[in-house]
């Protein structure tokens, strides 16, 4: 009974979901058919036939690759210091109050003004790496400072009583109480990585990126690939985040003890 239930009410999430694609994909097609100039709006059958043209050619994925892979780097750079500096900023007072002031500066700094003054300092290729990883790092740093704060220092002393090792104590007490700051930072922060860095790259135009492409079809008025370039980019988001999101859940369940299951929703 329950797996039947479960069944339609994800059904009925499905149908939701592709009535509301169809709905958008209608009124896109109605402000093609009102505006009426291919210059300013394509239709969505001609962005999805452009996008498939690409998709065709050794460029389009050698642009999605290097894309991916200045976001990783990115990312992964972000989650390695952002995680030490909750550490060390969650045991200490004093570096505390010492970094909060750069991570306020980060915060309110634009991302378009990163992104120029990194062109002053980096080579093209390592800009959108830098911008990901300055975007990235608070997030992490903030969630993870805050799942800290949290967990319960009676645990912690129990884990002492029970002489608990290192690796007992951080998948006992405190991945459990962590989890859901570190899978809000690592979702939050994987869309912001992948915005900036599109920004970046737009900007920066290194060799082999999808912003790059971007950039040059704006500056050719080539708005179906403009279109096209934009879908994948978004696409592409939304593949990374459902990928994230599911290595968590594997991850979460395994700290728990679990083989199968979707803790984390999704």
């Amino acid at each position: 009974m329950r797996i039947s239930s479960s069944l339609s009410s994800r059904q009925k999430k499905l149908g939701i979901k592709i009535i509301a694609i169809i709905f958008w994909l209608l009124v896109w097609e109605a402000v093609y058919r009102y505006v009426g100039r291919e210059i300013l709006v394509v239709s969505p059958v001609r962005a999805a036939s452009r996008l498939l043209e690409l998709a065709g050619t050794a460029r389009f994925w050698g642009a999605v690759l290097g894309t991916c892979m200045r976001v990783l780097e990115g990312f992964g750079l972000a989650i390695l210091l952002g995680s030490v500096l909750a550490v060390l900023t969650s045991r200490s007072a004093f570096l505390k109050h010492l970094f909060q002031p750069f991570l306020g500066v980060v915060r309110a700094t634009p991302v378009a003004s990163i992104i120029i003054l990194a062109l002053v300092w980096l080579a093209t290729s390592r800009i959108p790496v830098f911008v990901v990883f300055l975007m990235v790092m608070p997030i992490v740093w903030t969630n993870v400072f805050a799942g800290l704060e949290v967990i319960d220092v009676g645990l912690i002393e129990m884990g002492k009583v029970f002489k608990f090792g290192r690796w007992k104590r951080v998948r006992y007490i405190y991945m459990p109480s962590l989890m859901p700051y570190i899978v809000s930072a690592l979702t939050n922060g994987l869309g912001a990585a992948w915005k900036s860095a599109i920004a970046a790259e737009v900007i920066a135009r290194p060799a082999g990126a999808m912003g790059s492409h971007v950039h040059e079809a704006r500056i050719h008025l080539l708005t179906a690939d403009l279109f096209a370039w934009t879908i994948a980019v978004i696409i592409m988001s939304v593949l990374l985040e459902k990928l994230m999101v599911r290595l968590l859940a594997l991850l979460s369940n395994r700290l728990a003890g679990k083989k199968g299951g979707r803790s984390l929703g999704h």
